[in-house]
Formats: structure tokens, C-alpha cells, sequence
């Protein structure tokens, strides 16, 4: 074979010759970087993912705090004339502290359950925030506007791929944690304007149709809440005093009536009659929603016996809401007769009197709620009769307006009113035979008759509860 014409310098072969395997160091160190990124990564997420659950185990338990507060009354008592604080929110062990540290627990951080030292519950007033871990020494704010500030801080943090690298320490756990804080706020108008700038007026949804007149039957007719600021007029709890009251609400409408108007209110304006106190019946608007079954009849009915979200019952809006039925003759509202009165027929049908209703007992403070032997929870198991619960349908929202010598147009079937504040009561029972309702107070705001600011704060409650954290 005949040697090649040029021969090519083989010089660089030794130049090169260390090289080798020069690029499988790099794939290696590539590898590594790239899998120390993605771990980094998934830690990363992991944490974040952690951060998340924290924050809605503190919202679910602030909102906790708040709900007892509001159901208990106390907001009804704002001097704490009664000693009713220490009971509901007086230190680590109350009864909303408790509720508070329960409900943080039940949602997981990372899949596991914050231990009860890690969930710090304090209360406050207004502006000044919560900083204290009993409500007794949150100050004079706290009984108008209620804060409660809860913060959950989880345990060490399950760490994945990290681990590997050892950059972080003790297995396959961080040395991280993470925290959330929220706050709730137990919103309640009655005398706001003396804690804040202005007066906020509420507006509470699913309200039933029973204007009653700002009369406070324990007091021989004294006023339920002052019209010109929307305090409390006999605040308290228990002993005479306005949570824990109980009387019966009437229909003021003359016996036999077909519909409850001008022309046949006996008393005009409603008035307490010994232990009745005379409603209105309100003109509703829309559809109500929910209803039950043994409430449909007419849309009278299907406001008490569901929610009514659209018939505006807004606070301090003067003649803001029709104080009577539509005059629509096929309707029959509240025919006070126990035999198909629309009022007594529904309020029946929505505590589901005639299987057994809920209860409520007023021998202690706070009430206990007792399930009777028709509710919804112990007909599928959930609770047994007479256990205690926290929520009822008993548990309803009416209107007060002001009836301060208003009296209404004989023949205006739907006479204007102004609203002033609102009652949450308990539905005890119904007077199958006079149609009346006897009800017990658990809660009252008010605000001034000419607070129509806004925002307008809205609830299912007349005290609503709502997160007040900066998102």
C-alpha cells in the first residue's frame, strides 16, 4: 500500500489526551445542580403549601372564636354589667379559646395537627386590635365590636428531596416552621359611632317577616335600642336584663281579618299586650329561597320557613322597608287563628315542632342549644336527642323599627318604616291555638334612624361575624 502524500502531525494527541472524560465530570456536576434545584423546588412548594393550610386553620379558627362570642349574647351586654365575659372569652381555658384551639387542630398543616400550644387566641376592641388573652381586659371597645386575633404555628416541616444532600438536619424534617395569623370581627352597630368614625349600618339576610316595634316588653315598654344612636337601652345578660328575655310575638291584625293592613290593626301602632308583643307583618319582596316543604303556601310563608335574601331590611334607612303585606286578597299572612294561619303554620314547620323541637336552655350562661327529637341532625344519626348543638333553625333574625308615636295610615296597606335595629331570638314553641310565637333573646344591635352609611355589613346574624385580615 502506498504511504499517504500528506501525513497529518499527531502532535495534539498528547495535548488532548488529558481530557478524556472531561465531559462526564460536567453531565455529573449538571446532574447534580439540576436535581439540588428541583429538590430545592419541591421543598420550596412544600412550604409554601404549608404556609396556605396555616392560614386556613387560623381563618376557620378565628371565625370559631367570633361565632361564639356573637351567639352568646355578650355583645348584647357592652359594659359587661352582667360578668358575662370571663364566661365566653375569659382566658385559656374559655369556652371560645377552646372552640378556637379545637378548630385549628381539625385542619392539618403538612398532615399534621397543630398541638394546642401552638394556637394563640387574643382578644381586643375596634382599632386597638386583640392583644389580650382574656376579654376581660380587652377594653370598653370590645363589647361594641368584638376582635379576635388567632395565630397557628406549625411543627418542624416534612422535607422530600432535600434530604439527600443533608441541607437540612434531622431526617426527613426541617428545622422550619411557618405561622398565620386572622383576625374576626363580631360586628354588632348598637352605639358603633362612640368607637369609630361613623356609624355602619347592618343589613342581615334571610331576616323574618315580624317588624316588631322598638318595645322591650321586659322593661314595661321601655326601648329596645335608642333610635338616636342605636345603643343598648337595658343592656345585660340574665336578671331582668335583655338577653335572656322571653315573650310572645303576636300578629296585630284583628281576628278573622283576611290580611293584616291598615283597617284592621286593633292597636295602631303595635303595642305590648301583657306578655305579647305586636308585630307587623313585613312586605316581601322577591322569592324567598330554601323553603321547606310545609311552608310554600305564598311567599309570606316561604320567608319564614326559608330565606329571604331579598327584601332589604337595612339599618337607619328612613322608611326603607313596606311595614305591611301585599294587598292581595288570595293571600292570607297572619291570620292569627291556630288552623292555617300563614305565620303560625310556617313558624311550625321551620323548628319542626310537631316531630320535636330544639330547646334552649337559659338556666346557665352561655345557653346550651338542645337537639330535639325532630331536628335534621338527630334524624340521620349525627347527634342523639337532647345532645347539645351550636346552630338551629330556631335560631332567627326579626327586625325592630322605630315606633316612637308613629302611627300608621288607617287604609295604607303598606305603610313605610324606618328599621332601627334587630333581635335574634329562639324559637321556644307555637301557640297552635292563638297562633302566638314565644321566643327567648339571644342577641340585639341596633343603630341610629339615620345611619345609612356604607359599607353596610351583612350576615345571616344582626351581630354579624366576618375575617377583617388584610388578604
Amino acid at each position: 500500500m502506498l504511504p499517504p502524500l500528506i501525513v497529518r502531525q499527531r502532535s495534539h494527541a498528547k495535548r488532548h489526551s488529558a481530557e478524556r472524560g472531561f465531559t462526564m465530570a460536567l453531565v455529573t456536576v449538571a446532574l447534580v445542580a439540576i436535581i439540588a434545584m428541583a429538590a430545592l423546588s419541591i421543598d420550596i412548594g412544600t412550604l409554601y403549601q404549608a404556609k396556605d393550610e396555616a392560614q386556613r386553620a387560623a381563618d376557620a379558627a378565628a371565625l370559631t372564636a367570633a361565632r361564639m362570642i356573637s351567639i352568646s349574647g355578650i355583645t348584647g351586654d357592652p359594659g359587661n354589667v352582667s360578668n358575662s365575659w370571663q364566661t365566653i372569652c375569659g382566658g385559656t381555658t374559655s369556652p371560645a379559646t377552646l372552640a378556637a384551639i379545637n378548630v385549628a387542630q381539625q385542619n392539618l398543616i403538612s398532615g399534621v395537627a397543630a398541638t394546642s400550644g401552638n394556637v394563640s387566641v387574643q382578644y381586643g376592641g375596634g382599632s386597638a386590635g386583640a392583644t389580650n388573652t382574656s376579654c376581660t381586659g380587652a377594653g370598653a371597645a370590645f363589647g361594641v365590636n368584638p376582635v379576635v386575633s388567632v395565630t397557628v404555628t406549625s411543627g418542624k416541616l416534612p422535607i422530600f428531596f432535600a434530604r439527600i444532600f443533608r441541607l437540612f438536619p434531622n431526617g426527613n424534617f426541617s428545622n422550619a416552621t411557618t405561622s398565620a395569623t386572622a383576625t374576626a370581627e363580631v360586628f354588632n352597630s348598637s352605639n358603633s359611632g362612640s368607637v369609630a368614625a361613623s356609624m355602619i349600618p347592618v343589613q342581615p339576610r334571610c331576616v323574618k317577616p315580624w317588624i316588631i316595634p322598638n318595645i322591650d316588653p321586659g322593661k314595661g315598654g321601655a326601648a329596645f335600642v335608642s333610635p338616636l344612636d342605636g345603643s343598648i337601652q337595658n343592656p345585660g345578660v340574665l336578671g331582668g336584663k335583655v338577653i335572656g328575655e322571653t315573650f310572645n310575638l303576636a300578629a296585630d291584625c284583628a281576628p278573622g281579618a283576611f290580611n293584616c293592613h291598615g283597617r284592621n290593626m286593633p292597636d295602631n301602632p303595635p303595642r305590648l299586650n301583657g306578655t305579647n308583643l305586636d308585630y307587623v307583618p313585613a312586605l316581601v319582596s322577591g322569592n324567598p329561597t330554601a323553603a321547606l316543604s310545609c311552608a310554600t303556601a305564598n311567599t309570606f310563608q316561604e320567608a319564614i320557613g326559608g330565606c329571604d335574601e331579598t327584601t332589604a331590611y337595612t339599618c337607619g334607612t328612613p322608611s326603607g322597608t313596606s311595614g305591611a303585606t301585599q294587598a292581595d286578597l288570595n293571600e292570607n299572612p297572619v291570620r292569627p287563628s291556630g288552623d292555617g294561619g300563614d305565620s303560625p303554620t310556617a313558624a311550625q314547620c321551620l323548628i319542626n315542632q310537631s316531630a320535636g323541637n330544639d330547646s334552649l336552655d337559659t338556666t346557665t350562661f352561655p345557653f346550651q342549644i338542645k337537639a330535639g327529637s325532630g331536628s335534621a341532625l338527630v334524624q340521620s344519626g349525627i347527634v342523639n336527642s337532647n345532645s347539645i348543638i351550636t346552630t338551629s333553625n330556631s335560631i332567627v333574625t326579626v327586625p325592630i323599627y322605630d315606633s316612637a308615636g308613629a302611627a300608621f295610615p288607617r287604609g295604607n296597606h303598606e305603610p313605610p318604616v324606618t328599621i332601627v335595629g334587630f333581635l335574634q331570638v329562639f324559637i321556644n314553641n307555637v301557640d297552635t291555638t292563638n297562633g302566638n310565637i314565644n321566643v327567648t333573646v339571644m342577641n340585639v344591635a341596633g343603630c341610629s334612624n339615620d345611619a345609612a352609611g356604607n359599607p353596610t355589613v351583612t350576615g345571616t346574624s344582626p351581630v354579624p361575624i366576618r375575617l377583617i385580615t388584610p388578604p
